[in-house]
Parts: structure tokens; C-alpha cells; sequence
């Protein structure tokens, strides 16, 4: 009865652990893996300061639409808690701006909607920041620099007279990035969220002495990305 009892206590003291998945992982000088994610693109508007007074033109707005992303993750641990990261990505995305145009200079206000499509060959170089991790879950920052390539980009198009007009942009553009993630331990993989904003530092705009066009002064990407990756 004595050894029964003995026992008992125990397993009341040690209670039921969870097992840690993968706990060799981070120990790993480098992995691999993928990311798909989800993304907002949209743009940051410098107006020129006395743009109104410009032909016609009242107001200038963008409006953001979603897009999505794939990509390959290369990490490399740098530190106990330190990685450097390099995902080379593939992004398709729309952004929408907005002119509201006065005709003929009467009471007539218009609006006229530009769509620009993208598809970005990304390539940012982030440093991750993990947290100390809690059975199968840590959390992180990250941060860094983004190149970015527009495939799709029609800046040297020719504007043909009878064509509808294009809003054009530059082709290359650097982003700084920073972010938010939660690292969780699965048995066979590591999965995870992350929640990035994406600002852009050159100016993108293709400036052509057009209405759509005088009243700006620089376009700037900004991008939240909603990601989910597999390593």
C-alpha cells in the first residue's frame, strides 16, 4: 500500500508535460521552406503643395486592393536568437488611384479610377528577432530591406493618342520592412504568422506632364502582407 501511494505522488508532482516538438531545431545552422501569403497593396501620396489650382483637378486618393504572394525561405542562424533571412518572392497585386476632375471648368465633377497591376520579383534580406521558446510557440520581430522588380511595369510604353491613358511606374524600387510572428512547433515542420508593412522609398511614378501626373509630387509603395510559413 505504502509503494502504492508513493506513486501516486508522483504523478500528482510531475503532472502531464507536453512534449516539445523538433527540439533540435533552432540549433540548425540553416533550413528551408516556403511562404503564401496575402497582400494589400496600396501607395503613400505626396501632393504637390498648390496642386489644386492645376487645370481641373480637385482631388487626388488611392484606393488598395489584395493580392497574394509565393516565395522560398532561406534562414541562417546567426545566434541563439538571431537569424538572417533571404526570401526571394513572387507578388501579384493591384493598386487603384483616383482623380476627381472638374469638366470644363463647370459645376460637372468626375471621377476617373486608374488601375495599376503588378508582379514583383522581390528580394528582401530581414534579420528575425525570436522570443525564448515556450514548449512548441515563440514569438518574433523582424526587419529589414527589400528590392523589388516589376515585371509588369509599362513605364517605357508608348502612350498611343487614341488609347486610353496609363498611369505608369517605375520599374525597381527599395522598401524597408518591418514586422510581427509567432513560431509554432508541429511534429514534422514548423509553421507560422507573420504580419509585415512594407514602405517603399523611391518614387515610383512615371511623371509625363499630364493631369493624372502634375499634381504629384512622389508615389511611394505601401504594402501589409498577411504571411504563413512552412519550414
Amino acid at each position: 500500500m505504502q509503494k502504492t501511494v508513493v506513486a501516486q505522488d508522483n504523478y500528482l508532482t510531475l503532472g502531464n508535460p507536453q512534449i516539445q516538438n523538433l527540439p533540435k531545431y533552432d540549433l540548425a545552422p540553416y533550413h528551408f521552406g516556403f511562404v503564401l501569403a496575402i497582400n494589400q497593396m496600396d501607395f503613400t501620396i505626396h501632393r504637390v503643395p498648390d496642386y489644386k489650382p492645376l487645370d481641373s483637378l480637385c482631388t487626388i486618393t488611392s484606393t488598395p486592393q489584395w493580392g497574394f504572394n509565393i516565395g522560398i525561405i532561406s534562414n541562417l542562424r546567426l545566434g541563439t536568437y538571431l537569424d538572417l533571412r533571404f526570401v526571394p518572392t513572387l507578388s501579384f497585386g493591384t493598386r487603384t488611384m483616383n482623380y476627381s476632375i472638374m469638366q470644363n471648368h463647370d459645376s460637372v465633377l468626375t471621377i476617373y479610377t486608374k488601375n495599376v497591376e503588378s508582379t514583383y520579383l522581390d528580394f528582401p534580406l530581414l534579420l528575425k528577432y525570436r522570443s525564448k521558446r515556450i514548449n512548441n510557440f515563440a514569438a518574433y520581430v523582424i526587419g529589414g530591406f527589400q528590392y523589388s522588380f516589376d515585371l509588369a511595369s509599362q513605364a517605357n510604353k508608348e502612350q498611343k493618342p487614341n488609347q486610353q491613358y496609363v498611369l505608369k511606374l517605375k520599374e525597381k524600387d527599395v522598401l524597408y520592412q518591418m514586422g510581427v510572428g509567432f513560431d509554432f512547433y508541429t511534429e514534422y515542420f514548423k509553421f507560422a504568422v507573420e504580419l509585415k508593412m512594407s514602405y517603399g522609398l523611391f518614387d515610383l511614378l512615371q511623371h509625363d506632364n499630364t493631369i493624372y501626373t502634375q499634381g504629384i509630387e512622389r508615389l511611394n509603395s505601401k504594402i501589409f502582407q498577411l504571411s504563413f510559413l512552412f519550414e
